[in-house]
């Protein structure tokens, strides 16, 4: 006679299931969330913003269904209160109208993709208390009017996040994890998803000639804005790593200094122990912790270096797609001209 399996209650599944929770493959969102993030960011263009984004959970997917715009922020401790009433407020009402409250991760606009920040980090690990799968929506109104959509999902990487919890980032650790400035974000690749009838509605709109006034706006010559104002950002950055790496030169001057210091008293202790030897007497130890040359010098951290790095990697990258395009585009009228 077959016995029968132990019964299992509902927190123990959602446990096991937890546990064994695949890693996050795609962030499928909603068409009308994506609008709503691009309104919201493109009206506050000057500003940045930031707003939460609600959905499920399900397997691999993130599935975005929802989101609401967060005030502008203050730094006034009541208005900042009031902020989290509104959010609290909004969630409330939106499960009273039987829409997904679940929160996902938050959305914030960007101006020329420079969000790599200490900041994004502090929010990434604030929302990982309680929500173990988020993400971060980046948009960028600026690189979106070249004429492509600057929408990015974005999350820390795990090694990361280690590493960053323990407060670790000195040179041992980060060799010991393998981990580089490019380890830091991962990306997560987007999924737009719309209903059938909002396709069927789209397919309507759809204009019947092949090329639109869009089309043409691509074939404008005049990018100097842009890459300008990269590499302005990008100037900006170099001179932050400059400082950064002169953080670390004074640290290892001042480490073969100690080390030359530690050598001489080293060797002093070793010619005073040989003649308290010779004299029968007993040798003094060879590290004294009382004094300050054997006091070990903290590692400045390679956080800020890793994240300018990533900024710089991306202003680098940003200002090569807008040449090669602008390079394109000149050969093109090149060609039309002689013909």
């Amino acid at each position: 006679m077959a016995t029968a399996a132990p019964s299992r209650s509902f927190l123990q599944v959602a446990a096991t299931e937890e546990a064994v929770a695949p890693p996050l493959r795609v962030v499928q969102i909603e068409g009308l969330v994506i609008l709503k993030i691009i309104k919201h960011c493109t009206e506050f263009s000057n500003a940045l913003v930031t707003g939460q984004l609600l959905g499920l959970d399900v397997g691999s997917v993130l599935e975005v269904t929802n989101c609401f715009p967060f005030p502008i922020r203050e730094e006034d401790e009541e208005i900042e209160a009031e902020g989290a009433n509104y959010q609290l407020e909004m969630m409330r009402c939106l499960r009273e109208v039987n829409v997904d409250n679940n929160t996902v991760g938050w959305y914030q606009s960007t101006i020329l993709g420079s969000y790599q920040t200490v900041e994004l980090i502090e929010t990434f690990m604030n929302y990982q208390e309680n929500i173990k799968r988020c993400v971060c929506i980046i948009y960028d109104p600026s690189k979106s009017n070249q004429g492509a959509l600057a929408l990015k999902a974005l999350k820390l990487s795990d090694s990361f996040m280690e590493l960053y919890r323990n407060n670790e980032f000195n040179g041992e650790k980060l060799r010991e994890k393998n981990l580089t400035w490019v380890d830091i974000f991962e990306e997560i690749p987007i999924k737009v998803s719309n209903s059938a009838l909002v396709s069927a509605f789209m397919t309507e709109l759809e204009a019947d000639s092949p090329v639109t006034q869009s089309d043409y706006d691509r074939l404008k010559l005049s990018t100097n804005p842009f890459p300008e104002r990269n590499m302005e950002f990008l100037i900006e950055c170099m001179d932050d790593l400059s400082m950064e790496q002169q953080k670390f030169q004074f640290y290892y001057r001042n480490l073969s200094r100690q080390q030359a210091q530690q050598q001489t008293w080293l060797q002093k202790r070793r010619a005073e122990n040989m003649a308290r030897k010779a004299a029968g007497e007993e040798p003094l130890p060879e590290e004294d912790p009382s004094n300050p040359i054997f006091k070990p010098l903290p590692e400045p951290s390679r956080l800020d270096s890793y994240l300018i790095t990533n900024q710089v990697s991306n202003y680098c990258n940003q200002i090569n797609s807008v040449a090669g395009q602008s390079f394109s585009r000149l050969y093109l009228m090149k060609a039309l001209h002689e013909n």
